[in-house]
């Protein structure tokens, strides 16, 4: 017989680390790339991040905070989604430090950067796959009740995509061969996705 562990998370979860989100992982990376109006250049990662919708492609990500990235982004309207790997996952991590606004991110984590094609924000050049995105709505988070909270959902139409051509096989992408990384609970867990862990389901048919 299972033995639940009950909690209203409005009361506490009685545990020594939030569980929530370990059960709600791994979660992809939202490593976000923009510019401020001043022309500061900004690289954070978020993990409350995913996509939403096919066509137009929209990704998102939320600030749990009012932190640059948020504040670039709706000020300038653009940010771009870069790709988390295995390999390049020292400098995502280095890239979450709690700097002051004025800090170039890129610079910190010693990473080289590729223009954009559509937007102002740079690239992340050792990343396999990029997003440029145009912000479509910036919504603040509520509680059940109606009161604001500080955190925001930041949704970008991807108007540009680029793809390193080695992580295709006749047209079709393969997410295992990038190395990609998510995030997992506490305070340190991450995940790397490999190919031997891929299964297949085809969908039923009606």
């Amino acid at each position: 017989m299972t033995e639940w562990h009950f909690y209203e998370p409005a009361a506490g979860h009685g545990l020594r680390h939030d569980p929530l989100n370990a059960i709600v992982a791994p979660r992809p990376i939202g490593w976000i790339s923009t510019v401020s109006p001043a022309g500061v250049r900004n690289l954070a990662p978020y993990s409350f991040f995913n996509l939403f919708n096919y066509k137009p492609p929209i990704v998102g990500f939320c600030s749990v905070g009012a932190k640059d990235s948020l504040a670039n982004a709706r000020d300038t309207g653009e940010f771009v989604w870069n790709l988390a790997t295995r390999d390049l996952a020292e400098a995502m991590n280095a890239t979450s430090a709690a700097a002051p606004p004025e800090t170039d991110e890129f610079a910190l984590a010693g990473l080289e950067t590729l223009p954009s094609a559509k937007v102002r924000p740079p690239r992340v050049a050792a990343s396999p796959v990029q997003f440029e995105c145009v912000v479509t709505q910036v919504v603040q988070l509520e509680a059940r009740g109606g009161g604001a909270l500080p955190s925001w959902l930041v949704l970008g139409e991807a108007v540009a995509v680029h793809l390193d051509r080695a992580l295709l096989d006749d047209g079709v992408y393969q997410t295992a061969r990038a190395r990609p990384i998510t995030r997992g609970g506490g305070p340190a867990d991450y995940f790397e996705i490999a190919p031997e862990q891929l299964f297949r389901l085809e969908r039923p048919r009606a």
